[in-house]
């Protein structure tokens, strides 16, 4: 176990923060006229409300702050709300994220398990280049020495999903070319309530989300749970377990300090802790095996399995002595175990090379079908053992003035020390193949692969001055980054750790990561905005003198509009990289080295376009208890690589010529989605497109294999009122039973869910 706090350093920036901060007046002049604050948790919720009402004194577990906040903001940003959630009832993050324009996503195994999500172009692959977080929380296994998020909070017992891009969005950081993703928890109830919820379907799927709390003036708490479970929709030869349980736990406790206090405190404790067990795999199906039974799972699938452990810490003070400044401190740790056991290679040929060729490895294919015997036990399975962690602290002042011409300023200032690592050591066992049955020939010894560990210290700062001047909002902010790495290998005949054979490699990045945002109200209902930042993505542990940090000069311009119940938003924005980043990781079909590899010059270029209106308001007022609300995002990209070189890496290689477009990203993606909702009933319906995506760089006409399939689902969802708060739901996704190619990595052919039918009951109390 590591000290939770290592340095002085981790401590001493939020305590001259504060110490600042004390000493600042209570007011900013005499004649200042006092900003708005939001309003006290104690305060009435508007009715029509349909946010999250969070309480102000933890406004930095947000980066959007609910959708009222959205106009405001010079730059594109996104807000899912409580209600919109429950709406659809989604527990796949991949399908709730499609209802925002700007964000690519890439399913791999039908539940959104392991998401692969990026940003205008960022590349998709394990959500590595965008920025994650819980409660305003980085929230990756480690985000800067290993960024491939194998953990990703569970999406079902979230309240609100915000997605934030553009020049404001370099304060969440450390990736800021596409933006960020913060998912926000469950929070303490104003009262005594909670909810209960069963669910249960095809292919076994169970669910159960259960939450209860109460607050008074005080104190508060909550204690709830997740669980979900499947079968799976896969069958492999010969039989076996295709499914997984997911097991969700989180506990909170708040004191304050009295609402008649001069001085403002609050201080809350979070903890979590979740399990999941998977029969899942990295191996998929030749093309001519998904034409005939797109379910299919290999027999040399079969001891293929994913066990992961995560626990979480966050602790959170928030301090004021007046409506113009507070202070926010949140110490955090999160501890996650991943073993992933799966088939890496048959006969010494990797299982991405063997379903890339199966014509020229027929005899190994016939093996991995269960077709023929391997006594020899040429199945080499990986336990690809990994033990991560990720710990700091950070501190955000909010910081409001004011004078008598007009002029207002919203500053916010913020520190965070963060260190993470993540640590290898892993080894091969050997099976072979008798009769369509797996069986054990020889267990390797651990720490006889890859033994190594990779670790990152970093420092960020940054500030953001919000200035009103009558119509015209600027924005100015700048971020510094300073991260020092380091990678020991221990080499394969260490397993004891005696460092005998261990080579260490150091590297450190520095970056200055700066943004502008400008919004303009033309009149209450039409804004325009642009903005202009510097995209940023550290290089990782490693890293040798030719691998270059990742950076951009990234562009945006937009107009907002909203009238008679309709909000809309339209943006262009252009990504101009200097040099772009790929890492090797076995997800993407590689060796699972996390070697990093220069792609150069790289443009994305793209329109973002949503609106979201309630029909029934819109034509008819704010009267009535009758909704139809409609939402609708669409999204065109274009990106390609600007010079030309050769490379090792598999996601590009060999060979990149210029004008080559990225893989696994779609040209075009829209959702639509619209409902009625009544006091007893709701019904709601979303169709998403997603278009064909390459698999690797091309240009022109690309054949089959080299590409995925584009598609279009339709998911529905309903609930009725069966007595007082107890509710009947039922939801059915890929209605019309859509059968697609999502990817075709890590290694071949890797199919959609298919149609799938939930019935369940919802009480709120």
């Amino acid at each position: 176990m590591h000290p939770l706090f290592s340095t002085s350093r981790a401590l001493a920036l939020p305590l001259a923060l504060a110490a600042l901060l004390w000493a600042a007046p209570a007011r900013s002049s005499e004649n200042a006229p006092e900003p708005e604050v939001p309003p006290a948790a104690s305060e009435a919720i508007p009715e029509e409300s349909t946010d999250v009402q969070q309480p102000a004194l933890f406004e930095q577990l947000t980066i959007v702050g609910g959708a009222e906040n959205v106009d405001s903001i010079p730059g594109s940003a996104h807000y899912i709300s409580e209600a919109e959630l429950e709406r659809q009832d989604y527990t796949d993050i991949h399908r709730v994220l499609r209802q925002i324009p700007g964000v690519n996503i890439q399913e791999e195994e039908g539940f959104g398990l392991r998401p692969n999500i990026g940003m205008r172009g960022t590349g998709v692959e394990r959500s590595q280049k965008v920025t994650l977080m819980e409660d305003g929380v980085l929230i990756a296994p480690a985000p800067y020495s290993a960024p491939a998020a194998y953990y990703f909070p569970t999406t079902g017992r979230m309240e609100a999903v915000e997605v934030r891009k553009g020049s404001t969005s370099i304060i969440q950081g450390p990736y800021t070319t596409g933006g960020a993703i913060n998912m926000i928890s469950t929070s303490i109830p104003y009262e005594l309530g909670g909810r209960v919820e069963v669910t249960t379907g095809e292919y076994g799927t169970g669910r159960a989300h259960l939450s209860v709390g109460n607050s008074s003036e005080r104190f508060g708490w909550l204690l709830e749970t997740f669980q979900l479970q499947s079968d799976g929709f896969k069958e492999i030869d010969g039989g076996g377990d295709t499914g997984f349980d997911l097991n969700d736990y989180v506990g909170k406790i708040r004191f304050s300090s009295s609402s008649s206090s001069p001085t403002q405190q609050a201080l809350e404790l979070k903890l979590g802790y979740v399990t999941q067990n998977g029969d899942e795999t990295y191996l998929g199906l030749t093309d001519g095996d998904f034409e005939n039974t797109p379910f299919r799972r290999y027999a040399g699938s079969r001891a293929d399995s994913i066990d992961t452990e995560h626990e979480q810490v966050q602790l959170r003070h928030f301090f004021s002595r007046s409506a113009n400044w507070d202070l926010t401190t949140t110490a955090y740790r999160n501890d996650f175990f991943r073993n992933w056991y799966k088939l890496d290679s048959v006969g010494g040929v990797s299982i991405s090379s063997l379903l890339a060729n199966p014509a020229e490895y027929d005899n190994l294919m016939a093996s991995v079908r269960g077709e023929r015997d391997d006594e020899q036990g040429s199945f080499n399975m990986r336990n690809n053992r990994r033990d991560y962690y990720s710990m700091g602290i950070q501190s955000v002042a909010a910081v409001r003035l004011g004078n008598s011409t007009g002029v207002a300023h919203q500053i916010e200032l913020g520190v965070r020390y963060h260190e993470d690592e993540e640590d290898r050591f892993q080894e091969d066992d050997r099976w072979g193949m008798r009769d369509g049955e797996m069986f054990l020939v020889r267990q390797g010894q651990p720490g006889t692969n890859a033994n190594r560990v990779g670790s990152a210290e970093a420092v960020a700062v940054f500030v953001q001055d919000t200035i009103s001047l009558g119509r015209l909002t600027v924005t100015p902010g700048v971020r510094f980054e300073t991260i020092d790495f380091t990678r020991v290998d221990y080499g394969k005949n260490d397993p004891d750790r005696n460092g005998s054979a261990a080579s260490i490699r150091e590297n450190s990045v520095e970056a200055w990561v700066p943004g502008l945002g400008l919004s303009w109200e033309v009149s209450p209902e039409w804004r325009v905005f642009g903005g202009v930042h510097r995209g940023f993505a550290p290089p990782g542990p490693g890293a040798d003198a030719r691998t270059r940090p990742e950076q951009s000069v990234n562009y945006e311009t937009g107009v907002r509009w909203a009238a008679n119940r309709f909000n809309g938003q339209l943006v262009g924005f252009f990504n101009d990289y200097s040099n772009l980043l790929g890492r090797d990781t076995l997800s993407s079909g590689g060796s699972g080295t996390g070697d990093l590899f220069n792609g150069g010059e790289v443009e994305v270029k793209g329109v973002e376009a949503s609106f979201d209106t309630d029909l029934m308001r819109m034509f008819r007022g704010t009267s009535g208890t009758v909704h139809a609300p409609v939402r609708l995002a669409y999204t065109w990209t274009d990106a390609t690589f600007e010079t030309a070189f050769e490379t090792s890496f598999e996601d590009w290689g060999p060979a990149v010529a210029a004008g080559d477009r990225l893989p696994y990203l779609p040209r075009n993606q829209w959702s639509l989605g619209g409902g009625v909702d009544t006091e007893r009933w709701m019904g709601y319906a979303t169709l998403s497109f997603t278009d064909e995506m390459l698999t690797e760089p091309g240009q022109g006409e690309v054949p089959v294999t080299s590409r995925t399939d584009d598609y279009l689902t339709l998911d529905l969802s309903g609930e009725v009122t069966v007595w007082r708060n107890l509710r009947a739901t039922a939801q059915l996704r890929n209605a019309t039973d859509e059968t697609y190619v999502v990817a075709r990595r890590p290694a071949g052919v890797r199919p959609g869910m298919p149609r799938t039918l939930l019935l369940g009951v919802r009480w709120a109390f």
